[in-house]
C-alpha cells in the first residue's frame, strides 16, 4: 500500500512520462500502475509486457510462504490427473498454472531475392520446376482424391513428431485463422449454437482480461482419432452448450486446429501434450494485479457431464475473487468517471469564466476606443475652431477698406446672409471674387469694427481654409463658384443682388439620400 501512495509530484519528469504512457495503453489506475512501473525499473516495455502476459514468480517472495512438500506434491499429483478424465469430485485447493499472452508468430515465408548471376544458373532448374507444378496440378484437376491421399499419406509416415507448426496449412491473420476454423467446423459438425469467439487468442485473451471473464480454450487436432467423438458427444452437446452460453458464467469461447500456426503455439504455451484440450483462464488477483492463470486444464475425450463439472468447479472457486476484483475495478472506474466529469464541469467553467473575462476585455477595449475617438474628435474640432478664428483675423486683416465716393467703376454688391440679413459694400473694380468671398466670410469680425486692423494676425501654417459656401444670384439664378476664380466686376458686373448657399446642407442631403 505504501508504494500505491507515493505522490506524482515525486517522481521525476521521466517516471511521470512512462506512468503517462503505461496507463494510457492499460487504461489502469494509478495507484495500480505506480507499483507495477516499480517492479519494472520504470521501463514502460516491460510493464505492459507483464500487464498482459502476467508478472513471473518471484523465487524471494514465494519461499517463505512455500507449503510442505508432502502437500505440494499432492497438488501437482491431482492436477494431472485432470488430463486422464477423473472424476470431477470437488478438487481443494484450485490448481493454478500461469497462462501467456500469445500472440501469433507464422512461420516466416520472406522471399528471398538471389543475385543475378545465380539467378540466370538457376533458370533451367526453375522453369523444370515449373513445368513440373504445372503437370502435378494438372493430375490434381483431373484427380481430385490424389492431393487429399498424398498429404494423408505424407502425414502418417512423418508422424507426429516431424510435422510443423502449420501442418502444411497457409497462415492467416488471427481474425481469418478464427473464421477458417469456425467454417470448417460447421463443415463437419454440421450447424451449432457454440458462440465462438470470432478472432485471434490474444484478442480474446485481451477481452477476458479487460473484461473479468473467463476464457476458455478449446484445441482440437484432426489427427487424433478422439476429436469426432469429443466434439460430437461433447462439446455439441446440450448441456455444454447451455453452460457456455449462460450468462452467469461469463464465458468467452474460442477454439483452434493445432495444424493452425496460432493454436499450434497456445498449445506449447499451456504445456498441453495431448488432445482433445479445454483450458479455463481468469484474472487472478492472489497472484498479482495483471496476471491471468489457467486454473483448468482438461486433456483428452472427456464426457459433457464431466467436462462441465470441472469447468463449473473451477469456476465456481475463482469466483469470489474476481467478483471483488469486479467491484474493485468497477469503485476505480466509477472514480475515474467522476473525477473526468469533475474535470469537464472544471473545464467549461473555465472557459466560461475566459469568455466571460474575454468579453469584459473587449467592452472595456470598445468603450476606450469609443473614448479616445470622441477625444481626438473634441481635440479636432477645437483645432479647426481656432485654426478658422485665427484665419478669419488674419483674413479680416487682409480685407481692403471699402472705397469711398470718388473712385470710379467701384462694384456695388448686395448679400443676404443665411441669418436674414443683408449686408451692402462696395469693391474696387480689381477686387478678385474671393475678396467678396473672404468678406462673407469674415463678415461676423469686420461688423464689430472693420477699421481695426490686427497686425498681429498671422495666417496659421498647417490650416487649408476652404469656403462651405457659395455666392447665387437669385433672378436669373447663376452660381458664381470660387473655382472659376475672376474678378467681381466681370463676373457679377458693377452691382447686383447675392444670397449665401451653404455647401454642407447640400453633402448632407446627398448622404441621406
Amino acid at each position: 500500500m505504501a508504494d500505491a501512495e507515493v505522490d506524482i509530484a515525486s517522481l521525476s519528469e521521466d517516471q511521470q512520462l512512462a506512468l503517462q504512457q503505461f496507463t494510457s495503453v492499460t487504461d489502469q489506475e494509478i495507484a495500480t500502475a505506480i507499483p507495477l512501473l516499480q517492479r519494472c525499473q520504470w521501463n514502460v516495455q516491460i510493464a505492459i509486457a507483464r500487464f498482459f502476459d502476467g508478472e513471473p514468480e518471484d523465487p524471494v517472495a514465494a519461499d517463505p510462504p512455500q507449503p510442505p512438500p508432502p502437500q505440494r506434491s499432492s497438488h501437482r499429483q491431482e492436477t494431472l490427473m485432470n488430463g486422464f478424465n477423473t472424476s470431477p469430485a470437488s478438487r481443494s485447493p484450485l490448481a493454478i498454472q500461469p497462462a501467456p499472452r500469445v500472440v501469433t508468430q507464422p512461420e516466416g515465408r520472406g522471399t528471398y531475392q538471389p543475385p543475378f548471376l545465380l539467378s540466370v544458373l538457376f533458370a533451367p532448374l526453375g522453369f523444370a520446376y515449373g513445368l513440373l507444378s504445372r503437370t502435378l496440378s494438372f493430375f490434381g484437376y483431373l484427380f481430385p482424391f490424389l492431393p487429399r491421399l498424398l498429404s494423408r499419406l505424407w502425414a502418417r509416415s512423418s508422424g507426429p513428431g516431424s510435422r510443423t507448426a502449420s501442418g502444411g496449412r497457409r497462415p492467416l491473420s488471427p481474425r481469418d485463422t478464427a473464421a477458417r476454423f469456425i467454417r470448417e467446423f460447421e463443415e463437419d459438425y454440421g450447424k451449432n449454437n457454440l458462440p465462438f469467439y470470432e478472432n485471434g487468442y490474444a484478442q480474446a485473451f485481451d477481452l477476458a482480461k479487460k473484461e473479468l471473464k473467463f476464457l476458455l480454450v478449446i484445441l482440437l487436432s484432426s489427427e487424433h482419432d478422439d476429436t469426432s467423438g469429443f466434439v460430437k458427444d461433447s462439446l455439441l452437446s446440450s448441456e455444454f452448450v447451455d453452460f457456455v452460453q449462460e450468462p452467469q458464467n461469463d464465458i468467452v469461447l474460442w477454439a483452434g486446429n493445432v495444424q493452425d500456426a496460432e493454436a499450434y503455439q497456445v498449445a506449447s504455451a499451456l504445456n498441453c501434450t495431448k488432445f482433445p484440450f479445454a483450458g479455463l483462464i481468469v484474472h487472478t488477483p492472489s497472484v498479482s494485479s495483471t496476471s491471468m492463470s489457467l486454473v483448468a486444464r482438461i486433456a483428452g475425450p472427456t464426457p459433457p457431464a464431466t467436462l462441465v463439472a470441472q469447468l463449473q468447479n473451477a469456476i465456481t472457486q475463482s469466483a469470489p475473487a474476481l467478483s471483488r476484483a469486479k467491484s474493485t475495478r468497477a469503485e476505480q472506474d466509477a472514480t475515474r468517471r467522476l473525477r473526468e466529469e469533475q474535470n469537464s464541469a472544471y473545464e467549461r467553467s473555465l472557459a466560461q469564466d475566459r469568455e466571460r473575462a474575454r468579453q469584459k476585455r473587449e467592452a472595456e477595449s470598445a468603450r476606450q476606443r469609443a473614448e479616445k475617438e470622441a477625444q481626438e474628435k473634441a481635440e479636432a474640432e477645437e483645432r479647426e475652431r481656432r485654426n478658422l478664428e485665427q484665419w478669419r483675423n488674419w483674413r479680416a486683416s487682409q480685407i481692403k477698406e471699402e472705397p469711398g465716393s470718388d473712385v470710379k467703376d467701384a462694384v456695388r454688391i448686395s448679400v443676404r446672409l443665411p441669418s436674414g440679413e443683408r449686408v451692402v459694400r462696395r469693391f474696387f473694380p480689381d477686387a478678385a471674387l474671393e475678396e467678396l468671398y473672404a468678406f462673407v466670410e469674415c463678415n461676423s469680425i469686420l461688423q464689430i469694427d472693420e477699421k481695426a486692423a490686427k497686425p498681429g494676425s498671422e495666417k496659421p501654417q498647417t490650416y487649408d481654409h476652404m469656403y462651405k459656401f457659395r455666392l447665387v444670384s437669385p433672378m436669373p439664378r447663376e452660381a458664381y463658384e470660387l473655382e472659376d476664380g475672376g474678378l467681381i466686376r466681370d463676373r457679377i458686373g458693377r452691382s447686383g443682388n447675392l444670397i449665401v448657399e451653404s455647401i454642407e446642407d447640400e453633402e448632407d442631403d446627398g448622404d441621406g439620400e
